[in-house]
């Protein structure tokens, strides 16, 4: 079966090559239908990496959050036409202690090992989960990033004390829309604030109990845990600012991606008692509780369908850069690929 691989292979440039994909080893061949752009993806595509990053990873294909179609499966896990979400860490070592998203030996689709901008992808059948009726196709094609927010919540349940009156999210940009919607339904006894620095981007967050922008925070405001969404330049800011709002023995979720070191006051860490951890991607089972979050509350995709910018149909390696470019220009909100290729 000739399969056709959209490869990024200098930054701003696709390439299309073909390869041969065989249909009887035990892999689920299935259909990409929409692909979702993440902030990872368009480092990579800008080239704001650094040359010796972008010079081991290209050439490859981008896009590591999809919602596929069934169309071919040996082993009888699933039926032709199924909708599934793939899975984009690979795990290739099993470990009883470190999470396969946390293991050296995992690959990674979207990083350094093709993603899925591809007419069609062999999976194992364990690297995918069933979509079920009613769930919203074009939300699905970003589970992927929600799936990263529920495992940073289980590490939250993990590592966290029982008091959880206050969850404060530092972030107004699309990962802390996602934390703050899940701990609104995870834990609807909790009040959830949201600070952020453009009041535009915080009043989509009108579930919350309240936000503020991060100049202007109450005095006497305090919460118990936090979760902070900001990473690059103003990660700095944004942990230190945690760091004096929070209660003693707090938790503190680092999510924030920056690709330099961060000065943090380790002294009131110390003095404060805090535990101050971090969580990146997510596995299988964080994609399990994500699906079934998203069917048991109907509400919830609504919610994230509201972060959708744009929605465009794809047919052409020119439509792949007007997606590309028009998500680049906005600073909130998801942009979807409908792959009609």
């Amino acid at each position: 079966m000739i399969n056709a691989v959209y490869r990024l292979t200098a930054p701003r440039l696709l390439d299309v090559c073909y390869q041969d994909i065989a249909i009887n080893d035990g892999k689920v061949i299935i259909r990409p239908l929409k692909l979702s752009i993440c902030k990872a993806d368009q480092r990579y595509y800008q080239g704001t990496r650094s040359r010796e990053v972008l010079s081991k990873k290209l050439p490859m294909a981008l896009i590591h959050e999809c919602v596929a179609e069934v169309v071919f499966d040996p082993t009888g896990t699933f039926k032709a036409g199924d909708k599934v979400v793939p899975i984009p860490n690979i795990p290739t070592k099993d470990d009883d202690i470190i999470a396969e998203n946390y293991r050296y030996s995992s690959f990674f689709r979207g990083s350094g090992y093709d993603g899925f901008m591809q007419d069609y992808i062999a999976c194992d059948p364990e690297r995918l989960v069933e979509i079920p009726d009613g769930v919203n196709l074009t939300v699905a094609a970003f589970t992927e990033i929600i799936s990263v927010g529920v495992h940073a919540i289980s590490r939250f349940e993990k590592f966290s004390h029982a008091r959880r009156d206050k969850i404060g999210v530092w972030g107004d940009g699309n990962v802390g829309f996602i934390i703050a919607l899940l701990l609104h339904y995870i834990y609807p006894e909790s009040k959830i604030y949201v600070m952020g620095t453009v009041h535009e981007k915080l009043s989509y967050f009108t579930f919350a109990e309240g936000t503020y922008h991060v100049d202007d925070l109450p005095k006497d405001f305090v919460i118990d845990h936090a979760f902070e969404c900001v990473g690059g330049a103003g990660s700095r800011s944004a942990v230190n600012q945690i760091i004096d709002y929070i209660n003693p023995e707090g938790t503190i979720s680092l999510m924030g991606v920056s690709e330099n070191f961060v000065d943090i006051n380790t002294r009131m860490i110390l003095e404060k008692g805090l535990r101050v951890y971090g969580s990146s991607r997510s596995g299988r089972e964080d994609f399990v509780r994500t699906v079934e979050l998203l069917h048991q509350y109907p509400e919830l995709s609504r919610y994230f369908e509201n972060i959708v910018g744009d929605e465009i149909p794809v047919h052409t390696i020119e439509d792949i850069h007007e997606a590309f470019r028009r998500d680049y220009s906005r600073n909130f909100g998801k942009t979807v690929m409908e792959w009609k290729k």
